[in-house]
């Protein structure tokens, strides 16, 4: 079974798993919105939607490289929304919610940082690799979007990382591959954050370089993918029954207990 709430980390551990958090996500942002400023750079300041499809690719599999990295540490949560819906859920712990939502945020803005270093003032000027609605999208389309979004991946991670009756070793490419999906859906309504503080840390960088933030839509941003995930994780729980499940957790990569030995099958 999933590791019980009531088994808390000590605070060496609670630590090492906040800093994995951190680090994480400094990549996903890094490496991610990295992305978007090369294919601006090669596109001359364009992204077709072929561009998108290998963005998409990019952070699938960042995403997938961070899961199979700290999945075991940290659980790679690497997303604001990805911790509150499992907090929802009761699996993961209400306590332990804002420490893991204030390394997400840390290491988004040191990914952003680390972005303008490696490309320098252009980044700024192309936008940072900053998620914004498109021309043709409302508010509330883009709120639906963000939603929509972030329920697909949740819903990814629910059923390949989380229910104890998943295949063992395909969580970290599903849910990378489910990211990517998300993207390719999305991404022309609202750039396909999926997750509040990839989009936060570019606009706190680009707003300390003085580059232009769209600051009114940040709040979709995060209220999008808090109510989509958190949704996913409450419809998957409802119909796929994982609670009616006696089996042993094998493969809990998202709340993993890394004081005691992996249970056996």
């Amino acid at each position: 079974m999933l590791r019980p709430l009531e088994v808390l980390m000590s605070e060496p551990q609670l630590t090492r798993r906040v800093v994995a958090e951190a680090v994480g996500t400094a990549l996903l942002v890094l490496v991610g919105t990295g992305s978007v400023i090369a294919a601006l750079h090669v596109g001359r300041g364009q992204i077709t939607y072929a561009g998108l499809g290998f963005i998409s690719l990019t952070f699938g599999i960042v995403v997938a490289v961070v899961v199979y990295g700290f999945g075991p540490v940290s659980g790679a949560h690497i997303n604001p929304a990805v911790t509150v819906a499992l907090a929802a859920t009761r699996r993961f712990p209400w306590k332990e919610v804002a420490p893991y939502l204030a390394a997400q945020i840390v290491g988004a803005l040191a990914g952003s940082l680390l972005v303008v270093g490696t490309y320098g003032r252009s980044a700024v000027d192309l936008g940072l690799g900053a998620t914004t609605l498109g021309a043709n999208a409302s508010y509330g389309q883009g709120l639906l979007a963000e939603a929509l979004g972030t329920f697909f991946l949740v819903f990814a991670i629910m059923a390949l990382a989380v229910d104890s009756r998943a295949p063992l070793g395909w969580a970290g490419l599903m849910i990378g591959l489910a990211v990517a999906g998300a993207i390719l859906l999305i991404g022309p309504q609202t750039g396909g954050s999926l997750n509040p503080a990839r989009t936060t840390g570019p606009f706190v960088v680009m707003s300390l370089f003085g580059g232009s933030t769209p600051w009114s839509q940040l709040a979709l941003y995060w209220l999008g993918p808090l109510v989509g995930g958190s949704a996913a994780a409450v419809v998957y729980d409802l119909i796929a029954q994982t609670r009616a499940a006696e089996q042993p957790a094998v493969e809990d990569s998202y709340t993993p207990a890394p004081s005691q030995e992996r249970n056996a099958p």
